[in-house]
């Protein structure tokens, strides 16, 4: 069984991590406003990424893991970046 993490990006440009076993009945409710309530405010939505696992607790962890991220690191990762990562994720910010 297939599973997947994806990103969407919303209307008013935020992103959403999301974790299902079917990616396509997923974008689906998300866009008819069946999602979560943060796509449901920002319609329309539009899938930019995502990942594909073989179990779904594989795929929940990656997207808990990729919600604790800066948006830059999720740009990073969303653009093939990969090698930006690393870097992004020791890099601290001062005020």
């Amino acid at each position: 069984m297939k599973a997947y993490t994806y990103i969407l990006k919303c209307s008013n440009g935020s992103y959403y991590v999301g974790s299902t076993k079917d990616l396509n009945r997923r974008i689906e409710q998300h866009q008819s406003g069946e999602g979560a309530n943060h796509t449901k405010k920002y319609l329309p939505v539009e899938l930019i990424y995502f990942e594909e696992y073989t179990r779904i607790d594989h795929a929940f962890y990656r997207e808990k893991q990729i919600q604790k991220w800066s948006r830059k690191k999720k740009e990073a990762l969303i653009s093939g970046e990969t090698n930006l990562l690393s870097d992004l994720a020791k890099k601290v910010f001062v005020k």
